[in-house]
């Protein structure tokens, strides 16, 4: 019987021994990121949103048009339909410093499927070696689709570079992932209720 135990406890031990080198190898892969990567993550160790539902009443005194709501700090955005038969959250990026962060309440003033891109004039000042247009396609910062905002520059947009979601890597605009952009622009019109916190 202890022959058998200890058997068992070797083959136990392998096993567990064989997972936690594996495990370690994936740990080392992921804190070895490439130089873009650590640029976006701005000292954020992982990228991750806080997936908690909220009730839009604290937010909104109705639902007229639907409404948006962006948590900045927990990098998600929350929407809701007008006859609330609908609540979708989704993961963003976000703004990369305060800064960079406008907050209150805006609404969609625009929308636009295979967005133009230009870079702002602080952007222009801050990084004068990015390109002066980018159009639509893949090579776009703003992805798929935009939601305009009526804060001028401020969008809310899909990306075709996924690292960013999760993370504040953004020059201001709320990022999602293009598919989910996709979806939201589906749902909301000129005139949704936007609310960054």
């Amino acid at each position: 019987m202890s022959k058998f135990l200890n058997s068992n406890l070797s083959r136990r031990s392998f096993i567990a021994a064989a997972a936690a080198s594996i495990g370690t190898g994936a740990l080392a892969q992921t804190q070895n990121s490439t130089e873009i990567e650590a640029d976006i993550s701005s000292g954020v160790s992982r990228n991750i949103s806080s997936f908690r539902s909220l009730d839009w009443q604290p937010y909104f005194s109705s639902l007229a048009g639907g409404a948006v709501l962006v948590d900045i700090q927990s990098r998600a955005l929350h929407y809701w339909s007008e006859d609330q038969s609908v609540y979708k959250l989704y993961p963003t990026s976000v703004p990369m410093t305060d800064d960079l962060t406008r907050k209150g309440q805006t609404e969609i003033t625009r929308k636009v499927e295979g967005p133009e891109w230009r870079p702002t004039p602080s952007m222009r000042e801050r990084n004068p070696e990015w390109p002066e247009y980018i159009g639509p396609g893949p090579d776009n910062p703003l992805g798929t689709h935009a939601l305009y905002l009526s804060w001028q520059y401020y969008r809310i947009h899909g990306t075709h570079d996924t690292r960013k979601i999760g993370r504040r890597s953004s020059n201001g605009c709320i990022g999602m992932y293009n598919e989910h952009i996709q979806e939201l622009y589906g749902m909301t019109s000129v005139g949704t209720q936007v609310l960054l916190i």
